[in-house]
């Protein structure tokens, strides 16, 4: 069988899943009547709405007689990990570079895992339909990107097609005048470019696994491409399991992949990407062999795991009045499923607690893994993510990121103000007629908390991308922290606007009347540095010249909205978010307000001493 196996990667928003659905569509995989939408491989509803990739997906297409493996996968750096392991399964990859941003920090990230795996790239300059581009200057920082990291000379003299994957057109020539529908530019350049997978079918089977699914029916499916061999249903085989050990099981079922669809298959040959049920806790990297023949391939290095949070059963006074899904047993059968398909995640119990630490690899990561968990029913309470300290050779040490933030002039001062102030080392500045483009290293700490502030500074104008670096050692205690106080609801009931209208001349509230509020809910944001117990379910005394028809004509400023990663980026470490399937509210760990009093200046004079 002729086939190419290939990766499409890209920093995130580039255009990989809008292409794709291009790229199926050229190549015949949907009938003529079929109604079909948009970023079709987007089939989680966060994926959708979001417009973000979270999970690779596989799908295969027949174009001129070849079989084309496409491994669409995801832009963020948070899910990284997905990245890592499909460059195991591919032989070349398709890198996604935006005609208009140029190359972006996930651009690196992305290309730096496909060079270390020594795969080989084509270069797609996507979105030329774009006003005020430069082809030529976006093809010199792609150059300057491989340079930098280190691609082999083969590697430099790379092919390159051009795009519109939203209008469906594409050529080889940079001229966007010589573009014609369809993607059979693209097409045509993987099968010439890209080398077909090496095979050994007579050799005894060698399978690794690279990404994990999980069916309530089947339990852990693996995927991963066959390196040499056939694999057929009913088979006995053996898994070499990471800690060396050795598995016996057979092949209960058999996946293939054919446009959108996995398919059931009998048999399959080296070279193709298959899906193998069977064996309940097959694990990422394990190397599924014959039993007599026993070989397994080098182990998958897997990044480890940056941020932190703690999960628990929600405490507040308004435990289940919303999910039906807010027991412990309940939170960490559902929290150690999702360990089963997301190698990335990590989760441990609290001893003796209702709480467990979920690890992952940005708040990104764990957000989405809350939100699901909402949608699904339960309730929850979080805190504020943390970053994950090593000790390496005795010296504590905590992750840094590369961080690139496009803004425009005006609002460069107050960016680099707040970046000093958050221990950033400001690597290069590259100041255009309207856009300046500003590159730090900078602590993961010293992003927590950070985005809310920074599309507040830029009015919604600046793109802010951070990708990990490395661990170095800690040099500073108090980053992460938001410096400004909240105010604190102090009265269990439902907020009032006479209440509120007397409240709001201290900060910002992020309620309206009407909504239900409890002892210790932040309710919104004090002006000053300082926490402030306030009383917003105060009624107007009635009298004779005094009607409560009154009320209405009280005129309130709008309450801020906060979405879930707003939220999950302003708590302080003394804040818990909760989490129900029709809200999310800030509240402080202590609730009651003289206890929290007597626990803050306890902790103020502590810091004294």
């Amino acid at each position: 069988m002729n086939i190419r196996n290939i990766a499409i990667i890209a920093h995130v928003d580039h255009g990989k899943t809008t292409l794709v659905d291009q790229l199926l569509r050229t190549a015949g995989t949907f009938r003529n009547n079929e109604e079909v939408s948009d970023r079709v491989l987007d089939s989680n509803d966060i994926e959708r709405e979001r417009g973000i990739t979270i999970l690779a997906k596989t799908t295969s297409i027949n174009y001129n007689g070849c079989r084309i493996n496409i491994l669409d996968t995801p832009g963020h750096a948070d899910f990284g990990g997905e990245v890592e392991r499909i460059m195991n399964m591919v032989d070349g990859c398709l890198l996604l570079v935006d005609a208009f941003e140029g190359t972006m920090p996930q651009t690196r990230f992305v290309l730096k895992k496909a060079l270390e795996a020594h795969i080989k790239p084509i270069v797609c300059i996507n979105k030329v339909d774009r006003a005020n581009i430069n082809i030529a200057d976006t093809l010199d920082q792609v150059l300057t990107l491989f340079i930098e990291l280190g691609a082999p000379d083969e590697f430099l003299d790379f092919k390159v097609v051009y795009t519109s994957a939203l209008k469906g057109t594409s050529s080889t020539n940079p001229d966007p005048s010589t573009q014609t529908p369809g993607m059979d530019a693209v097409l045509q350049t993987i099968i010439d470019e890209i080398p077909a997978p090496k095979v050994e079918e007579d050799k005894p089977l060698q399978l690794q696994i690279s990404l994990l699914d999980y069916n309530d029916f089947v339990g852990r499916i693996g995927i991963g491409t066959i390196k040499r061999g056939t694999i057929a249903v009913n088979d006995i085989v053996a898994a070499s399991r990471l800690d060396g050990s050795t598995t016996t099981f057979r092949i209960m079922k058999l996946f293939g992949f054919e446009g959108l669809k996995r398919l059931e298959i009998e048999k399959a040959s080296a070279g193709e990407i298959v899906a193998v049920a069977g064996l309940p806790d097959i694990n990422v990297g394990e190397t599924i062999c014959p039993t007599n023949y026993v070989e397994p391939l080098p182990l998958i290095r897997l990044d480890e795991p940056t941020l932190q949070m703690t999960f628990g059963t929600n405490t507040s006074p308004f435990s289940g009045h919303d999910g039906k899904l807010l027991t412990a047993r309940k939170i960490e059968e559902r929290l150690f499923r999702e360990t089963q398909k997301d190698v990335a995640l990590k989760v441990k119990r609290i001893p003796d607690s209702e709480s467990w630490i979920v690890s992952g690899r940005g708040e990104l990561h764990l957000s989405i893994l809350i939100e699901n968990m909402r949608r699904e029913g339960f309730e929850l309470q979080v805190s504020k993510p943390e970053v994950i300290i090593k000790e390496i050779d005795g010296v504590k040490c905590e992750p840094y990121e590369d961080l690139e933030i496009d803004i425009p002039n005006e609002y460069v001062g107050d960016v680099m103000t707040t970046m000093g102030a958050r221990g950033a080392e400001l690597i290069n500045m590259d100041a255009k007629e309207t856009i300046t483009k500003l590159t730090y290293v900078i602590a993961s700490r010293g992003l927590l908390g950070y985005m809310t502030n920074f599309m507040t500074l830029t009015k919604g104008y600046g793109i802010l991308s951070h990708t990990y670096k490395e661990y170095r050692p800690i040099t500073t205690a108090s980053l992460g922290e938001r410096q400004i106080g909240v105010l604190v609801a102090t009265e269990n009931g439902m907020a009032t606007p006479y209440a509120i209208e007397h409240v709001e001349e201290r900060g910002t509230m992020f309620i309206e009347p009407g909504t239900e509020v409890y002892e210790g809910m932040i309710i919104g944001e004090n002006r000053y540095d300082i926490d402030l117990a306030v009383n917003v379910v105060l009624k107007k005394n009635l009298t004779n010249v005094r009607s409560s028809t009154k009320d209405n004509t009280v005129v309130l400023k709008t309450p801020r909205k906060m979405s879930l990663e707003a939220c999950l980026d302003y708590i302080n470490s003394d804040e818990l978010v909760e989490i129900t399937p029709n809200t999310y509210r800030m509240r402080k760990k202590i609730l009651n307000t003289t206890e929290r009093k007597k626990y803050d200046a306890h902790k103020r004079a502590e810091a004294k001493e």
